[in-house]
């Protein structure tokens, strides 16, 4: 359980800009970790807007300060920023990497992937009241909105992982494989499975080609 509490290069909560943000998301708050964790759920979830075409092989962007710092990223990184403010209050925490299939995604990032399948998706394991419970700060409120899914909520005691259908009964997103539960960012795992998945945004040498995108999954939807 101690590996699932100190500050690592990923998990980096010993940085004095992350140790204010925390602060300052938790003003106010009771001081009870359910209560806590729940705060720093929400601002993760919607003040750092989820954006997959950001994704870089670079090992720092998979880090809580270079979350915070961008104000936009991909659903690992924003796990681990929910996992690196837990641990910063004592709460361990763990990163768990699944493969999904969203039914929803916008065709323009289906045609970049060329797959409707999304490796390596990241959620966090926390240690509440004696037990591991999931959360998934990935998506925002305005793009949830867009998406007409209700914004996934996190009450600290169940596990929160994604909605299974919009608004309307669509099939929105499902698992269909499990990697299992990391103390900390496994980077060479995941760039590993993220190429073999997709080969086509790799150059022969390994490197990122040029086919990246820019832009937003917000103004694909809207």
């Amino acid at each position: 359980m101690e590996h699932c509490l100190q500050p690592t290069k990923f998990f980096d909560y010993d940085k004095p800009e992350l140790k204010a943000w925390i602060d300052k998301q938790l003003e106010g708050v009771v001081r009870d970790p359910v209560e806590q964790i729940k705060a720093l759920y929400l601002a993760v979830r919607d003040d750092i807007a989820y954006n997959p075409y950001v994704f870089s092989t670079n090992p720092e962007t998979f880090s809580a300060s270079y979350a915070l710092g961008s104000g936009e990223t991909y659903c690992i990184p924003k796990a681990v920023l929910l996992g690196a403010a837990a641990r910063y209050l004592g709460i361990p925490s763990r990163l768990g990497l699944a493969d999904v299939r969203n039914h929803l995604s916008s065709p323009k990032l289906i045609e970049w992937l060329q797959s409707d399948i999304f490796r390596m998706h990241g959620f966090i394991e926390l240690y509440l009241n004696g037990r591991w419970v999931k959360a998934t700060p990935a998506f925002n409120k305005q793009l949830c909105e867009l998406m007409k899914v209700e914004p996934l909520a996190f009450d600290g005691i169940n596990d929160s992982i994604f909605q299974e259908y919009t608004d309307s009964g669509d099939a929105h997103m499902e698992y269909v494989n499990d990697h299992g539960v990391f103390d900390d960012v496994p980077h060479a795992f995941i760039i590993s499975g993220i190429r073999n998945a997709y080969p086509h945004l790799f150059t022969e040498s390994g490197e990122e080609s040029a086919a990246t995108l820019t832009g937003s999954l917000e103004e694909d939807l809207g």
